[in-house]
């Protein structure tokens, strides 16, 4: 990862990372910085990556089981029953990626599932509007399309994906 640091978000990283969440839409939902402030309280992995100038290039939020989070994609997985690590986000600034930022973000998932005693990594990727690179992305790491589901009233579809913890 060339000239990256991964750090635990901090509360004064939330005004960063709602502009770079802004920036990734359609392919992320929106939210404000309240919203982001109140998901980031529920994480229990909350990582960004930071360029040489301190600049948030990329961040991660992810969530334990039991939340009481209201995202349709966390509650599909929850009603599963299975022991579940959800990522509910990932953004890579453009000019980031192909850096490895991503798959270390990641990696940080995995071994928080490990830790957890969870059996699966679970996460959502944009279909409809499209995401290939998403996609693409999440089939080299080996995530397995479980389900597809429409949500935010119908005007996305999502394909609902998850992984083995080994």
């Amino acid at each position: 990862m060339q000239n990256l640091r991964l750090r635990v978000m901090r509360v004064t990283d939330i005004p960063a990372v709602t502009a770079l969440n802004a920036e990734a839409s359609p392919a992320v939902n929106l939210l404000s910085e309240e919203e982001l402030t109140a998901l980031h309280e529920m994480c229990d992995v909350a990582l960004v990556a930071t360029d040489r100038d301190r600049a948030v290039t990329a961040f991660l939020l992810s969530l334990g089981m039991g939340q009481p989070y209201d995202s349709e994609n966390y509650r599909y997985f929850e009603a599963r029953g299975v022991r579940h690590q959800y990522i509910d986000r990932i953004v890579v600034r453009e000019t980031a990626k192909g850096t490895g930022v991503g798959r270390a973000l990641y990696e940080s998932v995995f071994e928080r599932a490990r830790e957890r005693g969870a059996t699966e990594v679970t996460t959502e990727v944009q279909l409809d509007p499209p995401n290939p690179g998403s996609v693409t992305f999440h089939e080299h790491l080996g995530f397995q399309r479980v389900a597809e589901q429409h949500t935010r009233g119908g005007t996305v579809r999502v394909a609902l994906l998850a992984r083995a913890v080994y």
